[in-house]
């Protein structure tokens, strides 16, 4: 029976020691490491080595020669202007002459363009409407889109 006070002493003894320890706990509590999301702003290069140090992209270093440049460019170019006039002339924003064509443009007549590997066929002969054809010339594809005039 004393072996059996001493261990629930023993055991009171404990839980009274432990108890306060449990009483100075804390909620946890977030801080933010990221600087851009609030955290320490010291810790943005040491992020930032990391994250170049997995980064496994690399970007593709593709060398044109100049005439590859000049080429796209041009081609970049026309196309740009073709789009504009085809623009102006759905629109009614082209000027006409006496005879009924478009003044400065490349549309006074049927026209077919061919760059890289497709032809670009522009019927502007019709009065409603205007008919851009677009042929891929590797497989023959052919997509039609018509504009109807609004001018």
């Amino acid at each position: 029976m004393v072996m059996k006070k001493k261990i629930v002493i023993a055991a009171l003894t404990v839980a009274t020691l432990v108890a306060p320890a449990i009483t100075l706990a804390t909620e946890l509590v977030y801080e933010p490491i990221n600087p851009s999301f609030g955290g320490n702003p010291l810790n943005g290069s040491f992020l930032l080595s990391k994250a170049n140090s997995q980064n496994a992209h690399s970007a593709s270093l593709s060398e044109r020669s100049y005439d590859e440049r000049l080429q796209e460019s041009l081609e970049r170019a026309y196309i740009n202007r073709i789009v504009r006039e085809i623009t102006d002339i759905a629109f009614g924003e082209q000027e006409y002459d006496e005879d009924g064509n478009p003044i400065d443009s490349i549309f006074n007549q049927d026209s077919i363009f061919v760059s890289g590997d497709f032809q670009v066929e522009l019927i502007t002969s019709n009065a409603d409407s205007i008919i851009v054809n677009i042929t891929n010339l590797l497989t023959g594809e052919v997509t039609i889109v018509e504009i109807p005039r609004f001018g």
